[in-house]
């Protein structure tokens, strides 16, 4: 069976995703400092995840290096800013 470059990156970044998320809940185990619940893990997952998938399509749809740094630039900052926002409300 013929793999799918796309459905590699696809996969890798949900395993990513995976274990980036295991680190909260670790840290829930060993203290009550982090106290997250299922919907902040869900959220979190998909933001990470369509972060880390809008940044992969960009490298791949431009073909100038400035142009794709710049895609991953304004992914990375559309991400912090949603997650900041999420977290402590920066924008309200």
């Amino acid at each position: 069976m013929k793999s799918f470059p796309r459905a590699k990156s696809l996969l890798f970044i949900a395993l990513a995703t995976a274990l980036l998320l295991l680190l909260p809940y670790m840290a829930m185990q060993f203290t009550s400092e982090v106290s997250w619940g299922l919907a902040d893990f869900l959220i979190a997952g998909a933001l990470i995840f369509s972060a880390a998938s809008a940044a992969v399509w960009s490298v791949r749809r431009f073909e100038r290096p400035a142009h794709k740094a710049t895609a991953v630039a304004m992914v990375a900052l559309g991400f912090l800013l949603l997650w900041a926002e999420l977290a402590v409300g920066i924008f309200s």
